[in-house]
């Protein structure tokens, strides 16, 4: 199943490798993977969906925790934050597609019904906008497909989350959070895990 983690970490260069090898180390896969600015200069804040067994939700954020770079980490589902997913899809137009010179109108016509925003009108492609779950952007993607457009080009950023209503500093503690370090050893490993950590190699496949 999917599971999806916010991470606050620090704002300097190698942290995304840092994480990427912690995923790499517990053999599982990441689906997606978002990291922007945020209210603290200091902190980015990354958006990481992965592919993991139910169980294994908490050692994956418990191993994220250990990680001196984090400075706050959370996992949330849909119940409980709000999800979106931003999309850009281009599509092929003009008098040599199947639809020849109405296929414009009708895709127009198609963005009205999923709230997607045409953003780049060319001679031979539209290209639309639109936000919102996975699912509906799907929705769109296959609606396209089976009315013989040809999808030219498909850009997603995955998913972005945020936890419903405000978060005052006793919860954010009882969600993981914990004190910024920066010492680091020479001599350890910072990326290594615990034997209790280890997960089975149950992922291999999604890697390849």
């Amino acid at each position: 199943m999917l599971h999806t983690f916010i991470a606050l970490v620090d704002n300097r260069p190698g942290v995304l490798t840092r994480v990427a090898s912690l995923f790499r180390r517990l053999n599982i896969n990441i689906v997606s993977l978002t990291v922007g600015e945020t209210e603290r200069e200091e902190c980015s804040r990354m958006t990481i969906v992965c592919d993991a067994p139910e169980t294994a939700a908490f050692r994956v954020r418990a191993s994220l925790f250990k990680l001196e770079i984090i400075r706050e980490v959370d996992e949330v589902g849909r119940s409980e934050a709000v999800v979106r997913e931003l999309c850009l899809i281009k599509v092929a137009t003009g008098p040599s597609v199947p639809h020849g010179l109405q296929s414009r109108s009708q895709i127009f016509e198609l963005a009205q019904v999923f709230r997607a925003r045409v953003v780049d009108l060319a001679p031979d492609s539209v290209m639309l906008e639109m936000t919102g779950s996975a699912s509906k952007i799907e929705g769109l993607i296959q609606v396209l497909r089976e009315s013989a457009y040809e999808i030219l080009e498909v850009s997603r950023t995955g998913r972005m989350a945020m936890r419903r209503g405000a978060h005052s500093g006793k919860v954010m503690k009882a969600l993981g959070s914990k004190a910024h370090q920066t010492v680091f050893s020479d001599n350890h490993d910072p990326d290594a895990l615990d034997p209790m950590d280890a997960l089975p190699n149950t992922f291999a496949e999604h890697d390849a």
